[in-house]
């Protein structure tokens, strides 16, 4: 029955998305499948909610942060931050190394704020807005930010998903962030290599003059309209926590919408809610979007997620394949066996978090070194979370970057890190065979 479960919640994601559904409804059939199997394994509907609720509230604290980021790429829009990157960010950006520049920015700045979500929705909103209007393609450029903004998530020392998995594998964060930067090296070159010829195929044409004068005329173009991002960036650097940062970038960039922009308070607090929508169709065209509500989508995923996937764990449905995951390691090895994992856990789970938490339970005992299980799960599950459509991992920063999955393929460094470290890693790691026990092996 579990495994027909899975195969049949499969099926119902696969068509979701083949139909252009919302994936929520495909979870929502998860819940409801996980649900009645539960029900048949012998556990009350009180007692399966109660496994339902105990994760699903966790996860509340993912979307006040998804809301706060709603609201700060509404008031970036309105108050001339995103404006004032565009004007000045023409002049300053190579038009033939535009993806380059996209994919390192992101990069450095993930790295020193260790957040993907915290880049993808300040940066990434900002050279999503420069190439719409300069006609770059879209879909490249969310792929290059995708690639960037993984950068720092996976290996940066800020990073709550490099802190998770040093502390379910009992390993040193700084040791692993030192491996990490050896281990990422060659997919990172690839990665700069294929966005320099991407670059080149896809240059910023030059901004539309229409859109380009809408910006002036409708903005005041100050050097405080990019206080908003400054007190976004530098605040973690003082370990303030990420949602104070969220919060004080949110109070300037309201002040600055009606103390420098001239719009009134209702206005701000309309933005804030459903979004900036200019009147002028050219200055639409680059700055519409924003606000909590365009968020609706990744707080339905988010809570749907961990419902069911509380159900799951609750009800010890995924505890039979650790003996499977591990006789799978003994075949194919270690890390080809944590890939496999990592995309079962993450396509079903839908949560980096939860995805680095079951690579570690289900094949930690086929490892004689922690520190290479440490480094199997960021090469493996950190990455491929961020590659599989209906995860929270993949569709939040998507949504805020106003991208789909088109953009997947050109997210280089998420492919490019697993698929690199499966032929390299004996040189990290050699492989000094598998003592699989004699219970698991029966």
């Amino acid at each position: 029955m579990l495994t027909a479960s899975f195969i049949l919640f499969f099926v119902m994601v696969v068509a979701a998305l083949a139909s252009g559904l919302s994936v929520a409804w495909a979870l929502l059939g998860g819940l409801v499948l996980f649900w009645l199997l539960g029900l048949r394994q012998g556990f009350s509907s009180r007692t399966l909610w109660e496994m339902a609720w105990n994760k699903c509230k966790k996860s509340l604290i993912v979307v006040t942060v998804i809301a706060l980021i709603g609201v700060i790429t509404g008031l970036w829009r309105m108050s001339g931050a995103i404006a004032y990157c565009i004007v000045k960010g023409v002049e300053l950006v190579t038009p033939r190394l535009f993806l380059v520049v996209a994919f390192l920015l992101c990069a450095a700045l993930s790295y020193v704020l260790g957040t993907s979500y915290g880049v993808s929705s300040t940066m990434g909103v900002i050279l999503m807005a420069l190439a719409r209007s300069g006609g770059v393609s879209p879909v490249v450029t969310a792929g290059a930010v995708l690639s960037g903004v993984y950068f720092g998530d996976r290996c940066s020392p800020a990073s709550s998903a490099a802190s998770l998995v040093a502390a379910v594998t009992e390993t040193d964060l700084y040791r692993n962030v030192r491996q990490m930067l050896r281990t990422g090296l060659l997919p990172t070159l690839l990665a700069l290599a294929l966005y320099t010829l991407l670059s080149f195929l896809h240059p910023i044409t030059g901004l539309d003059s229409g859109a380009l004068s809408a910006l002036t005329d409708n903005f005041v173009m100050s050097w405080t309209a990019l206080l908003p991002a400054v007190v976004m960036f530098v605040l973690p650097l003082f370990k303030a926590p990420i949602k104070a940062a969220m919060g004080a970038s949110i109070a300037v960039a309201a002040v600055l919408g009606i103390a420098v922009q001239g719009f009134s308070l209702t206005e701000v607090a309309q933005a804030a809610w459903s979004g900036y929508h200019p009147q002028d169709p050219k200055l639409a065209a680059v700055l519409d979007g924003g606000g909590v509500t365009s968020m609706a989508s990744s707080y339905v995923i988010v809570l749907l997620t961990g419902l069911y996937s509380g159900i799951l764990e609750g009800t010890g449905n995924l505890r039979p394949l650790s003996g499977r995951a591990e006789a799978l390691a003994a075949r194919i090895g270690r890390f080809p066996a944590m890939i496999a994992v990592s995309t079962l856990c993450a396509a079903a789970l839908c949560n980096q978090a939860v995805t680095s938490m079951m690579g570690e339970q289900l094949l930690g005992r086929a490892y004689d070194s922690r520190e290479e299980l440490a480094m199997d799960i960021e090469n493996s599950g950190i990455m491929i979370a961020g590659l599989i459509p209906w995860s929270i991992a993949c569709s939040i920063p998507l949504t805020m970057l106003g991208a789909d999955i088109r953009a997947l393929p050109y997210a280089a460094l998420l492919w490019l890190t697993p698929l690199c470290y499966l032929f390299t890693k004996r040189h990290f790691y050699p492989e000094k065979g598998l003592q699989i026990s004699n219970e698991v092996e029966s």
